[in-house]
């Protein structure tokens, strides 16, 4: 029985790898539609046709990334308008550098040349050469991300119009043991502790990226707005996404400035904000409720980047918050609510933060 089971799994991770260009969108759209499902359920309780409001909730998110996207699009096509220039610069500062790492090469090449025995000139493999993408890798690039975006875009409108009851009828007919009333109050919690999350989320990203953008502006950073919007958009991502931002805003500065303590200032700024964000801010909002293992949320991107790439790992913490919830709420999963809670280290660290919140405000 184990071995069946162990077999069916294999063959579901083998079909949502190879057919990651029909489930993506899917995937996505049932994370929009959970992070969204609140707005349109309270639009739906003051009368307004479920179908309605998300439509118009759909729409109004829509054109918000849309105005995002054309706000930072300016600064964004002047910073890669300016790559040659940027590239010929970063080699410029490497160059010592990388002088003195192909002395090293050519060092240790010598030495093992001395004890390689010779071969004859037939006996070298023959360069491969291999052919550049045709128009026709374009074209299906394209088409499948047209196909993608308008299946995204169709699937979270249904799924928003049909609303959690819809959902439920669905899982429940293909689980014999489950009623559509407990389905029903599974997705109510879900969707409630999930939505809660990324609200909560959005306001400390959006609060991380004006602060990053007000430090970039005072240590004088060519397009600061636009790393601070980048920080923002980054720290949905845990762990990577900080670490990206560093390195890119540290890029940057060797780039722009000469001076060495600048340069790591920029850096050693962006870190302490990091730092203030994800040890005290992070834990003092969200709460140990929804608190992963960090080993397994790195398992679960790592994972979700080999599977599905960049939508694998946006999808890696939303997949493991759901999980865990239904844990929490079922009366066998108190070994996968252990297995996905949080070390006691950050557990006690979270009692001192709101230990000290209260006592601030007494």
């Amino acid at each position: 029985m184990a071995a069946v089971k162990a077999l069916a799994w294999g063959a579901f991770g083998l079909l949502l790898y190879e057919a990651h260009v029909a489930f993506v969108p899917i995937a996505l759209a049932l994370l929009l539609a959970l992070i969204l499902s609140s707005p349109v359920e309270a639009l739906h309780r003051w009368h307004v046709p479920r179908g309605v409001s998300a439509l118009l909730i759909l729409i109004a998110t829509l054109a918000l990334i849309g105005g995002a996207i054309d706000i930072l699009s300016t600064p964004a096509q002047h910073w890669f308008a300016s790559a040659p220039q940027t590239l010929q610069t970063i080699r410029q500062r490497i160059t010592p550098v990388a002088r003195f790492m192909q002395h090293v090469d050519e060092l240790r090449g010598r030495a093992d040349a001395i004890g390689a025995p010779r071969s004859s000139s037939a006996a070298r493999p023959a360069m491969v050469a291999t052919a550049p993408a045709g128009p026709d890798v374009l074209l299906g690039a394209t088409r499948n991300a047209l196909v993608g975006s308008v299946t995204f875009v169709i699937v979270t409108l249904f799924l928003l119009a049909g609303g959690p009851p819809m959902m439920a009828r669905m899982t429940a007919a293909f689980v014999d043991h489950l009623h559509a009333g407990h389905v029903l109050d599974l997705i109510e919690k879900v969707r409630g502790e999930v939505g809660r999350f990324y609200l909560t989320t959005t306001l400390i990203n959006l609060g991380l990226g004006c602060a990053t953008a007000g430090v970039m502006l005072a240590w004088g950073m060519p397009n600061p707005y636009l790393w601070g919007a980048m920080a923002a958009l980054l720290n949905y991502i845990p762990y990577a996404g900080s670490g990206t931002t560093l390195l890119v805003i540290s890029v940057v500065a060797v780039v722009s400035f000469t001076s060495l303590g600048r340069i790591l200032g920029i850096a050693g700024s962006y870190v302490a904000l990091a730092t203030i964000e994800g040890q005290i801010v992070q834990p003092l909002l969200v709460g140990r409720r929804l608190a992963v293992n960090p080993l397994v949320v790195f398992l679960a991107l790592w994972f979700g980047g080999m599977f599905w790439g960049i939508p694998g790992i946006l999808l890696a913490t939303p997949v493991l918050l759901t999980i865990k919830v239904i844990a929490e709420n079922s009366e066998r999963g108190n070994a996968l609510r252990v297995f996905l809670g949080p070390n006691e280290g950050v557990i006690e660290r979270e009692k001192k933060l709101r230990e000290f919140a209260r006592r601030a405000t007494d």
